[in-house]
C-alpha cells in the first residue's frame, strides 16, 4: 500500500512543473553561455589556471 502511495506522488512531482527545484537561467546567463567571445575568455582563463596548477606539481 505504501508503495502505491510512493509512485502517486512521484507522478504528481513530476507532472507540477511550478514547483520544479531547478533553477532557470536568466536573459544575461543565457547570453554569456551562448557568446563565443565570453567562451574564449573563459576558456583562456581555466587553461591558465590550469598550468599554474601543473607547474606547482612539478
Amino acid at each position: 500500500m505504501s508503495e502505491k502511495k510512493v509512485v502517486e506522488e512521484e507522478l504528481n512531482f513530476q507532472r507540477d512543473f511550478k514547483s520544479s527545484l531547478t533553477m532557470v537561467p536568466g536573459a544575461f546567463a543565457r547570453k554569456m553561455r551562448t557568446c563565443i567571445i565570453w567562451q574564449f575568455i573563459r576558456f583562456l582563463i581555466i587553461n591558465i589556471k590550469m598550468i599554474i596548477v601543473v607547474g606547482k606539481s612539478h
